[in-house]
């Protein structure tokens, strides 16, 4: 049995540290049961399995958050966070360890790699210009601001302008072996469009080293080495993978025993730190990179994704009349379809129900104008169509699919009462033929 014991296989695997500005919402939810499902399956085939989750407590938002408040950073980010703790156990989560960057283990962590990388001279000091995102805690250069219109590319909220002496992280001298690693490995990053998106739009056209130190708030982990600056929120999160195994700690055994993760389970909008500030610093740090990194797409209300900052969220702590209503009507209302990349079909949920369901019959019968659904998805690629149009015809489509079931359903109604009667006279017989069994025991 020992042997046994010894020879199992370990499996590492991670939802993001979820931002605390506000309680978390069905997206979040989405994202950690995900998790739970492949991390519950792991377990049934016999592995070792570590599923961590947390929470990711700096940054400049959370500052401001609090003082609106009227309470400290700290006040604010125990509240939201109890409420994390509520929801897992309301979902049944299975995690294993659950991690707060305000821990004093992992701020150890981050101050000693921050150290460790400076030393190296990985990190350096200068100063920084550029536009910021708050919410986000991202910085966003001009020309990623001139594609999305002026505004963040992620929540398309409003960036404000810093300026600010700062320490910086020379991604640029990993950058190469970084895009050599995911040219190589296919499996790195998944699904693979995100990876063509980080190559395309990223890295080939080179990166910017990065900025990972603040000095016009406090509220984050100190540089060691200098008070006046708190590491960047992101440096300091991602290094959560690490912290809570206890790497460059007293104790690192369960470093040694899970890493490198076996899948990093992340939203498609933080895959960008993810899949090239993540491995770029484990590179630095002389690490195995993650075996995985997979962006899940977005549930989407209104055709926007859903926001704290936007406030179109859906909250399991709402009535459970409301959370259903919300969410069928993203399957059956043309208007609220989910659709995460307008005029790609790769991806695009109403192309994986018209897939599914549609025949080209259906084409004479709601759409004359296309023959079959591959010249439909010709179309739609070119830009030829609305999405609402699309979404109209997948609806007539889904109703269609749908009515042989409630006919069927109402039949099945229309008999209940004759199926009734033959169970409760079934249930009647079992009984007398109970009772005449036990007298016959009997004498």
């Amino acid at each position: 049995m020992t042997e046994i014991m010894k020879e199992k296989k370990t499996y590492y695997i991670t939802t993001p540290i979820y931002y605390p500005s506000a309680k978390l919402h069905i997206g979040h939810t989405y994202c950690t049961v995900n998790t739970d499902a492949l991390a519950r399956y792991k377990r049934m085939r016999g592995y070792d399995v570590y599923f961590l989750t947390g929470a990711d407590e700096h940054g400049q938002k959370i500052e401001r958050k609090a003082a609106e408040a009227g309470v400290t950073p700290q006040q604010y980010v125990d509240n939201i966070v109890a409420g994390f703790h509520s929801l897992w156990q309301l979902m049944d989560i299975s995690n294993d360890g659950f991690v707060r960057t305000t821990d004093d283990y992992h701020v150890a962590c981050v101050q000693k790699v921050f150290k460790k990388l400076y030393d190296q001279g990985d990190i350096y000091k200068s100063s920084y210009k550029g536009m910021y995102c708050t919410p986000c805690e991202a910085f966003w250069t001009e020309t990623q601001l001139k594609e999305s219109g002026g505004v963040c590319p992620d929540c398309g909220g409003k960036v404000e302008e810093v300026e600010e002496e700062s320490y910086f992280l020379n991604v640029s001298k990993y950058a190469p072996r970084l895009i050599e690693y995911i040219e190589t490995h296919p499996e790195f990053i998944q699904p693979a469009s995100r990876a063509k998106e980080m190559l395309n739009n990223f890295l080939l056209p080179g990166l910017e080293d990065l900025c990972v130190s603040r000095s016009t708030f406090k509220w984050g982990v100190p540089v060691s080495f200098d008070d006046r600056h708190v590491i960047y929120v992101w440096f300091d999160a991602v290094l959560n993978y690490l912290s809570k195994l206890g790497y460059l700690s007293d104790d690192d055994s369960m470093f040694k025993k899970y890493w490198p993760c076996d899948v990093h389970i992340v939203g498609k909008e933080i895959i960008r730190f993810h899949t090239i500030v993540w491995p770029i610093m484990l590179m630095a740090l002389g690490l195995p990179l993650p075996k995985q990194v997979y962006g899940h797409g977005w549930l989407v209300l209104d055709g926007t994704k859903m926001s704290k900052s936007l406030g179109n969220c859906i909250y399991l702590a709402e009535e459970p009349e409301d959370i259903k209503k919300k969410v069928m009507s993203m399957f059956t209302d043309p208007n609220h379809l989910r659709v995460e990349d307008p005029g790609k079909v790769e991806g695009n949920p109403v192309f994986i129900y018209l897939d599914a369901f549609c025949r080209d019959e259906y084409f004479a019968e709601f759409w004359n104008d296309y023959s079959c659904l591959d010249e439909l998805k010709a179309h739609y690629q070119r830009g030829g169509l609305g999405d609402v149009k699309v979404k109209k015809f997948l609806n007539n489509v889904m109703q269609e699919e749908l009515r042989p079931i409630r006919e069927r359903r109402k039949e099945w109604e229309n008999h209940l009462p004759d199926v009734l009667d033959i169970l409760k006279e079934g249930s009647k017989v079992a009984k007398e033929t109970a009772a005449k069994t036990l007298e016959d025991v009997r004498h």
